[in-house]
């Protein structure tokens, strides 16, 4: 399975290119790059960039496909898709924990559903921690022609597997923690990377 990081966004609330910005020594990319390769269930690690910001990210040492469309995460899942089945992060999630994502995996693998995303209590998806099937090109392909860009409408139009993060443990949590803010850099510390 490709595990497939975007890195398509422009960074508007964070005030320029948060996935070069360095943390701890690396750019904050190169953290969920890394993390997200750990994962047992993971073949090959690639970044979905912008036509933008591809060369810069080539230069990590991955494979950078790239999303010409720019319509947000669905474009990025649709591109990454190209590849084959995907367990789809966003760049900007520095502290993935491996064992969550094997767990997503293997509960997909069962499941035998078109996606397994993760679901709060409250029914809010988190479908930038999510594996999604090759097929699931196609679903994405008529919203974007319709003009619908939501992916959590797509998600919630297929027979989806949805992971009740209530019951998976509290430490896997953190691997949903996102940096949108230079505020947010804060609350990483040298315990987490």
């Amino acid at each position: 399975m490709i595990g497939a990081v975007l890195a398509g966004g422009r960074g508007r609330r964070f005030g320029g290119d948060k996935l070069l910005f360095r943390v701890n020594g690396a750019p904050l990319i190169q953290h969920a790059l890394e993390r997200l390769s750990l994962a047992e269930g993971i073949d090959e690690v690639v970044v979905v960039a912008s036509p933008e910001n591809a060369r810069a990210l080539e230069e990590l040492g991955y494979r950078v496909v790239v999303d010409r469309m720019l319509l947000g995460p669905i474009s990025g899942v649709y591109t990454a898709l190209g590849l084959g089945d995907a367990f789809i992060v966003a760049g900007d999630m520095p502290l993935i924990v491996p064992e969550f994502v094997d767990y997503i995996i293997a509960r997909f693998e069962r499941s035998g559903r078109r996606i397994c995303v993760p679901r709060w209590e409250n029914g809010y998806l988190e479908p930038l921690h999510a594996v999604y099937p090759a097929e699931f090109q196609s679903v994405l392909e008529q919203r974007i022609e319709d003009g619908d860009y939501a992916l959590n409408r797509a998600i919630r139009s297929t027979d989806a597997c949805y992971l009740g993060l209530e019951s998976v443990p509290e430490e896997w949590i953190l691997s949903l923690f996102n940096v949108n803010r230079k505020e947010d850099l804060k609350k990483l510390s040298n315990t987490f990377l």
